[in-house]
């Protein structure tokens, strides 16, 4: 950066990234073309001809960098094995607010086994965690969204 030389995440990540952005933004058909075609993307004309840039802009962005498939392969690579948890963990996990392990019901109790084998046979039993709640309006669920 002293030289005036851009970070190689700018010059790699970010400077395309906006490229494309300002592209879309300014509705530079040539530029947005060369882009697609050299990414490769199959982009609809349906995309193509919105109104809103920022139908277009998701509609390439979606093909070129999908989220989901970075969170997934974020996670799988970076959170550690479910089967290297501990038994203390395992039971840190299973109790909520001030309650002990030991006053869970017995049948509650049996799941610690099964939690730590993560097993995956058609006998085992199917344990949920939900590690976060949080309150949301009714109005903002999809089934009552107006159409």
């Amino acid at each position: 950066q002293s030289k005036g030389k851009k970070p190689l995440f700018v010059q790699l990540v970010l400077d395309n990234i906006w490229s494309l952005y300002e592209a879309v933004m300014k509705r530079d058909k040539d530029k947005i073309e060369k882009i697609v075609t050299s990414l490769g993307l199959k982009i609809g004309p349906r995309e193509s001809r919105h109104a809103d840039p920022k139908v277009h802009l998701n509609a390439i962005c979606s093909q070129w960098l999908p989220i989901s498939d970075a969170v997934l392969s974020m996670v799988c690579n970076k959170l550690p094995s479910p089967l290297d948890i501990t038994a203390e963990r395992v039971e840190k996990l299973m109790c909520v607010g001030a309650r002990t392990f030991d006053s869970l019901p017995p049948e509650t109790r049996e799941l610690k086994s099964a939690f730590m084998k993560c097993s995956s046979e058609g006998t085992a039993p199917v344990i949920v965690f939900v590690s976060k709640m949080f309150a949301v309006d009714a109005k903002a669920l999809p089934q009552n969204k107006p159409r």
